[in-house]
């Protein structure tokens, strides 16, 4: 006879991981990051009618008059470009970032032109008049504003990753040429708000797409490809398109 014996296998225990907490979409940072924008440059439009909206741009203006009736600089031409000065001397200095310069270069040019396109298309369906002046119906939404919040966002997704600082300097000047945008009485509250939001947009919709248009473009045509960034007096700013 030969002896055998069967022993018990031990009961697997469930794992004991909890599953990943699945949030829903409404509450999701991609949501907000796009909803809160969105819905600041939906009120500022609604701002145009008589509204409470309305009551509270014109209170706004009042008030920087009164308390700031000679104020007058043209800084604001300068500042609205400066986070993208600093961007690049960050990458002149050899920092390390999140992407080459000409991915980054390549970002720029693209978030520029969306947001020129928002700006210029709601500038002539608003037909807001600005408060310096009863001829001038291009007040909503600020480019200046756009422009500012638009190279510090990207300024902020390049190089702020574990350096706070840089994020906090690019916003700071950014929201402090919507500041003067509203001093020099060119500007509406609600024009900046929307500005900011527009150009936060843009360059937030680019910098998250970016990769996915860069792997559908053929062969190595996207590492040849170069948009340099310009520069004119007045606080214009552009870009060039080149191959390399």
């Amino acid at each position: 006879m030969i002896p055998w014996s069967v022993a018990a296998q031990p009961t697997a225990r469930p794992d004991s991981v909890s599953p990943p907490v699945v949030r829903p979409w409404l509450v999701r940072p991609a949501t907000i990051r796009v909803a809160v924008p969105v819905l600041l440059v939906a009120m500022g439009y609604a701002s145009r009618n008589e509204n409470f909206l309305d009551e509270v741009k014109e209170h706004v203006r009042h008030e920087t008059r009164e308390n700031f009736p000679s104020f007058h600089t043209s800084l604001d031409d300068y500042s609205r470009s400066a986070p993208l000065v600093a961007t690049y001397g960050l990458f002149a200095l050899g920092i390390k970032g999140e992407r080459g310069i000409v991915p980054f270069t390549a970002c720029f040019g693209l978030a520029h032109a969306l947001n020129t396109g928002l700006v210029s298309n709601l500038k002539h369906l608003s037909a807001t008049r600005r408060p310096d002046s009863p001829t001038d119906f291009s007040s909503f939404p600020s480019a200046h504003t756009a422009d500012a919040f638009l190279t510090a966002t990207l300024l902020h997704e390049q190089f702020g990753r574990g350096r706070p600082w840089l994020s906090v300097a690019g916003y700071g000047v950014a929201t402090a040429t919507g500041a003067m945008r509203m001093l020099n009485d060119r500007h509406w509250l609600t024009d900046v708000v929307a500005g900011a939001s527009i150009g936060f947009l843009s360059a937030e919709t680019v910098w998250r797409l970016y990769p996915v248009l860069a792997r559908h473009l053929p062969g190595h045509l996207g590492q040849k490809l170069l948009l340099l960034p310009t520069y004119a007096p007045g606080g214009t700013v552009g870009a060039v398109l080149v191959l390399r």
